[in-house]
This record gives C-alpha cells, sequence and structure tokens, in this order.
C-alpha cells in the first residue's frame, strides 16, 4: 500500500491505521497532529483511523524552543 507522509511517498505491506503509522515512524510518545487527506485526524480516532492506498497524510510534531 503506498502513503504519501510529508510529501514523500512511503510503502507498506497492509493497511494500517493512523496509530500503527506512527508507530513504524517512531513518533508515539510525541505530540503529533495528523492531516489525512486535508481534514484533521482527531487524537481519539488514531486507533480506529485506517489509512488507504493513496492517502495523503501531513503530520507535524512540535518542537519546543524560545
Amino acid at each position: 500500500m503506498k502513503l504519501t507522509v510529508n510529501s514523500e511517498e512511503c510503502e507498506f505491506a497492509e493497511e494500517i491505521t493512523v496509530h500503527e503509522l506512527l508507530e513504524q515512524l517512531n513518533l508515539l510518545g510525541q505530540f503529533v497532529a495528523v492531516e489525512r487527506n486535508y481534514c484533521i485526524v482527531p487524537y481519539k480516532t488514531f486507533n480506529s483511523t485506517k489509512l488507504y492506498e493513496g492517502d495523503v497524510l501531513e503530520l507535524v510534531t512540535l518542537v519546543g524552543g524560545g
């Protein structure tokens, strides 16, 4: 399955959820905003939101500083 993540094409062996994607990208435990096909994915639905062939995702993490 091919997804576009932050403008880069990525390939995955099977359908995955947003949570599983973040796990594979080592982003669990960080605050991450996820946009899927130009719509924000609510945090509470990360485990149940399935990703499909051709989905376009933008992942944004917070960076602290001053």
